[in-house]
């Protein structure tokens, strides 16, 4: 054999050993196993909820009792009523009762009606207040379950004095009026069915006109504690 053909013999032996190297390392290498996570669907249901959660209600904490439109209420104010005007001449102030019922006709509005009797004295002379009025509740701002409200509205009365004239005490002549109402206050709600808060109305009949002695004018003012339950 020539000197030349072995070279060219021992140039292929080391070539085919070149490529054999990477070839068996492939074939020998074992494949690798890829491991594919699953997500946690009640964990990602809980995190979506979350997150709409937070995104209706602006970035505020999530009121405990959400509030709901249409929806009625029946409850009661407890508290002092307070004669002013001619009024406070024929009696005086003391607790009252009134029964009240709302109803909620939008976020920021409601309908509230308010129904109170009573009877003041001062001695011999007597004040009797009766009154049935329709207010608008206009709510300032909500605040997690606490909200600020004015209210305003129209509503009937009768009342009646029992006063001196001509030297006897004699009541007055007994006739319906229409009057104003106005106010504001403050409501708490500790569940979806019961509220309680806080209220100051200021109630303005008309004046009635009197065939004998002077007409019958005046305003009182009720400071109650109230309580609703809503359905």
């Amino acid at each position: 054999m020539s000197n030349k053909n072995f070279m060219l013999i021992l140039m292929a032996l080391v070539a085919m050993s070149f490529f054999k190297s990477p070839l068996s390392q492939a074939q020998t290498e074992t494949p690798r196993t890829f491991k594919i996570k699953t997500p946690n669907t009640k964990k990602q249901l809980q995190a979506e909820d979350e997150s709409l959660e937070k995104d209706e209600t602006s970035g505020r904490v999530h009121s405990v009792a959400p509030r709901r439109i249409q929806q009625h209420g029946l409850g009661f104010g407890i508290g002092e009523t307070f004669l002013l005007g001619n009024y406070a001449k024929t009696g005086e102030d003391k607790i009252t009762l009134d029964l009240l019922y709302s109803y909620a006709a939008s976020y920021s509005f409601d309908l509230l009606i308010n129904a109170h009797m009573s009877e003041h004295k001062d001695n011999s002379e007597r004040m009797k207040l009766m009154g049935l009025t329709g207010s608008v509740k206009a709510r300032v701002v909500e605040f997690d379950n606490f909200s600020p409200y004015f209210l305003g509205g129209l509503g009937f009365y009768l009342p009646e004095a029992k006063r001196s004239v001509n030297g006897s005490n004699t009541w007055s002549d007994k006739k319906v009026t229409f009057g104003l109402n106005f106010g504001g206050g403050a409501d708490l709600r500790l569940n979806e069915n019961y509220a309680v808060g806080v209220m100051g109305q200021m109630h303005w009949p008309f004046a009635i006109k009197q065939d004998e002695g002077s007409d019958i004018k005046g305003y009182y003012f009720k400071l109650l504690i109230t309580g609703m339950y809503l359905f």
